[in-house]
């Protein structure tokens, strides 16, 4: 909305944006009781923003002011419409002494996960609820979803958009669920937690290769999903898996700002503390399935495990990871999880059997725009020692990335190969390997 823009009041307003949008949007819909009257308020506000603070400054709490105005824009539409004015003080909850009140909680603490269970509505299918919600809620462009879901953005921009209109058409009410409803709508909000810090960790179209906001959005509200649902296997999976991943923040770039690899990172600068609070949290995940199969969350997180308990890339134990992409081939057969297994089986029985796990998969159109599939292939073609073959895969990989960070990286590969570079351990040679 705001890309592009260089004075201080745009970066502040992109920065709100990026920390803020979710809380405001919330706080928004309680007034409205509905999310695109509430979503025009806030985009009206932010639109608002960057005159105002060009001519007056920026505000000392931009998330207040940004909230005052968009507040304001909803209740002038409200008031524009006499149908809706007439139902005004239903919307806002006004007690008897006129005072405003707010609406209950209800069984939900915070109230950007209350939106997100809300607009994780089951009268859509699990792909619209999740899409509409990251769009919506969670402030994700069209195009950083369609990469999240491998397909291209026209499709998901019409998604997006039929799930809008079925909303409409189907009067569909926009209501915190009550207890009994969290159950099923769980699958959705996990998929959007998960899914937003995935952007975070490794943003679609950005200069940088994190987006820590995200990150740690999506890390708080896993916290207060384990919170509130503390028996779910699959919570305190995400949760764990979250937390394993981000723990490696600190080393996953250099001091020129380069990508590094988990082959050599430095593990010292791991968040020990992060790693602890995983671990507890994925054996507390997979003590709750002792007598079921466990969900895919809580074998990422498993795997995720494995990699932060090793002490050094080398004694990595690559049996134990093949096992749990086994049964998390069984119980999600994604083709991504099939990228990630065959890594592991490249690791473990040698590249060229790793290779062949990936021919398998070359024909598979939902992976014709996953960047991580030639990579991976320029990887173990490169440990193969096929330094010609490993350049061309690069390039492949190359062509479908968007993130700043990572073309860097995947163009001194091909200019190592091409110069004579051969399998090489220098840390920045394959796809992230700890990441499922």
């Amino acid at each position: 909305m705001v890309s592009g823009m260089t004075s201080p009041a745009a970066t502040a307003i992109a920065e709100a944006h990026h920390r803020d949008w979710a809380r405001i949007l919330a706080t928004v819909v309680c007034l409205t009781h509905d999310l695109d009257t509430a979503e025009d308020a806030v985009q009206d506000a932010f639109a608002s923003a960057l005159k105002a603070w060009e001519r007056d400054g920026i505000p000392t709490n931009p998330a207040a002011w940004l909230t005052t105005v968009a507040r304001n824009k909803a209740l002038d539409g409200l008031r524009r419409n006499q149908a809706l004015a007439r139902k005004l003080p239903l919307l806002i909850g006004v007690d008897d002494d006129g005072q405003e009140f707010e609406d209950d909680d209800g069984p939900i603490p915070d109230e950007r996960l209350r939106l997100v269970f809300t607009c994780c509505h089951p009268a859509l299918s699990l792909e619209a609820r999740v899409a509409l919600t990251l769009r919506l809620i969670c402030g994700l462009t069209t195009g950083e979803i369609a990469r999240l879901f491998l397909i291209p953005e026209a499709t998901m921009a019409a998604r997006i958009t039929r799930a809008k209109k079925k909303i409409g058409a189907a009067g569909i009410p926009y209501r915190v669920p009550a207890q009994h409803e969290l159950g099923e709508r769980l699958p959705a909000v996990l998929a959007v937690v998960f899914l937003l810090f995935t952007e975070g960790h490794t943003a679609t179209t950005s200069e940088a290769l994190i987006r820590p906001e995200l990150c740690s959005l999506a890390i708080e509200l896993g916290g207060i999903l384990v919170e509130l649902m503390p028996d779910e296997a699959e919570v305190l999976g995400l949760a764990a898996l979250l937390r394993l991943t981000d723990a490696r923040r600190p080393a996953r770039l250099d001091d020129d700002g380069s990508l590094v690899l988990l082959e050599e990172q430095d593990r010292s600068a791991w968040d020990q503390n992060a790693i602890r609070s995983g671990i507890a949290l994925v054996e507390r995940a997979l003590r709750k399935t002792d007598r079921h199969r466990p969900g895919p969350y809580a074998l990422q997180a498993a795997i995720a495990a494995i990699h932060a308990e090793a002490r050094s890339f080398d004694e990595t134990d690559w049996d134990q990871v093949l096992a749990f992409y086994d049964v998390l081939r069984s119980v999600y057969p994604s083709p991504v999880v099939a990228v990630g297994r065959a890594i592991a089986v490249g690791m473990l029985d040698g590249p060229r059997a790793g290779l062949a796990e990936l021919d398998l998969l070359a024909g598979d159109s939902r992976l014709a725009r996953y960047h991580h599939l030639p990579a991976a292939r320029g990887y173990l073609l490169q440990r193969s020692g096929q330094a010609g073959e490993a350049a061309r895969a690069y390039r492949d990989a190359l062509a479908l990335t968007s993130n700043a960070v990572e073309r860097v990286h995947l163009e001194r590969r091909v200019a190592e190969l091409q110069t004579g570079g051969h399998a090489s351990r220098d840390g920045r040679s394959g796809p992230d390997l700890a990441v499922p």
